[in-house]
């Protein structure tokens, strides 16, 4: 039955208000999000843009498909079934909405004076990546877009992988690895941003489920008792990334992740049930561990005297039993699982074959430190390396203002040259 009189003026009013503001957000730029001329050197580059577009553009052309159907037929239908084809309309309206503003909020923040900061932390992200597209060519599936990063409020960093569904977007999924800095935590020597790199660079290299299989075969083989199986089960991918971030920027990495972890007794020996982060006193151990097996025995033989004094478990903890007892021949079974034996998404290398960190490494870190100490940043030192060496500076009494300015301004100024002044698209592609 047709529509008609008030019903329908009132309908007809509703589906005009819905088509005004329905298809006004299928594009973004830097104009549109207020980047100007000076904030480009700090903008995602076009390719991140294109892929934001290409998002939107595909929800618009389903709002078009959806306002169409609603404006054919809504006067000829009921009016439950006019405002269900409007609600529908409205539905890819609000996934457009949610897409668009977070874009929009990403990417504007380079107009802002987080622009360098965020820029340096992408150059950071970039080179952890190029770490290892060098050590193991042709190892992703084709190109990948960076990591961008964005400035948000929470306690820690944080990640939203590369194609997982989010909630925030309505089970869309993410284009690109979006990584959280918390606004306090934005200086250059936070080894917590390379734990969260880690996990994007697990996801990308198809690790997720055969590294957990893995090591649930290693804990079930060797006879581990069941309930410390599911717990490390859990916690792999956790474990996975702080292995990594060390491999990524070596025992200043580890010492970074101490400040990180290091709480009142309560916290850092509370076992959290269902929880996916290790608890903070064995989180230690398992950097200490990962250490030992770097061939840094020094560092490990003093986080684990540190974290034991800090920490006495003989004064009282929150800890399973089975969990604390076993913890001397668990945690070099799961360290030696997830780092040092081989996967197939690895072409049969384990991950410290794929991300290496030498002795060298750490000597050139360490002379860094002093460069940075002295007022000069060396030039030849990979970005994630800086990461350490700014920490090690900091021990060595370079100011923190003065240290975090001159390394952001290093890294936007390399950042810069690697991309072009002309802000071309920078992906992450598989070498030659």
């Amino acid at each position: 039955m047709a529509l008609q009189g008030t019903v329908r003026t009132f309908l007809e009013g509703k589906l005009k208000t819905l088509t005004a503001r329905a298809r006004r957000l299928s594009l973004l730029t830097p104009e549109h999000v207020g980047l100007r001329a000076r904030d480009r050197i700090h903008a995602p580059s076009a390719a991140h843009f294109q892929a934001a577009n290409r998002r939107l553009q595909s929800i618009d052309r389903q709002i078009a498909s959806r306002i169409g159907f609603a404006q054919s037929h809504w006067r000829q239908a009921p009016p439950r079934l006019a405002l269900l084809y409007m609600a529908l309309v409205e539905r890819e309206v609000d996934r457009a909405r949610r897409s668009y503003g977070m874009f929009f909020e990403v990417f504007s923040q380079r107009g802002s004076v987080y622009g360098p900061i965020l820029a340096a932390h992408d150059a950071i992200a970039a080179d952890c990546y190029a770490a290892v597209r060098r050590s193991a060519p042709l190892i992703f599936r084709g190109p990948l877009l960076k990591p961008v990063t964005y400035m948000e409020h929470g306690y820690s960093p944080a990640t939203y992988r590369r194609g997982v569904a989010l909630s925030r977007l309505l089970g869309d999924s993410n284009p690109f690895p979006l990584i959280r800095i918390p606004w306090d935590r934005d200086n250059p020597w936070q080894a917590v941003f390379l734990h969260e790199v880690s996990h994007n660079l697990q996801a990308d290299l198809g690790l997720w489920q055969e590294n957990q299989n893995a090591l649930v075969r290693r804990l079930s083989r060797e006879h581990a008792d069941a309930s410390v199986s599911n717990v490390y089960r859990r916690w792999h991918k956790e474990i996975f990334a702080d292995l990594t971030a060390l491999l990524l920027g070596g025992p200043a990495a580890a010492w970074g992740m101490l400040d990180f972890l290091s709480h009142p007794p309560p916290k850092t020996m509370t076992y959290k049930p269902g929880g996916a982060h290790p608890t903070g006193y064995l989180r230690a151990m398992i950097l200490a561990e990962m250490l030992d097996r770097m061939n840094f025995g020094q560092d490990a033989s003093r986080i684990r005297d540190l974290w034991k004094r800090l920490y006495p478990t003989a004064q009282g903890h929150r800890m399973p039993r089975f969990l604390l007892s076993s913890a001397a021949t668990t945690i070099p079974r799961v360290v030696d699982e997830i780092a040092f034996q081989t996967r197939r998404g690895l072409a049969e290398r384990a991950l410290a074959d794929v991300i290496r960190f030498t002795a060298e490494d750490e000597q050139s870190i360490r002379e860094g430190a002093k460069a940075l100490q002295r007022g000069s940043v060396p030039g030849g030192l990979p970005p994630r390396f800086l990461v350490s060496a700014s920490r090690y500076a900091l021990s060595l009494g370079a100011p923190t203002q003065t240290l975090s300015e001159r390394v952001t301004r290093h890294l936007v100024k390399q950042s810069h040259a690697d991309t072009g002044s002309n802000r071309t698209p920078l992906r992450i592609a598989n070498a030659a």
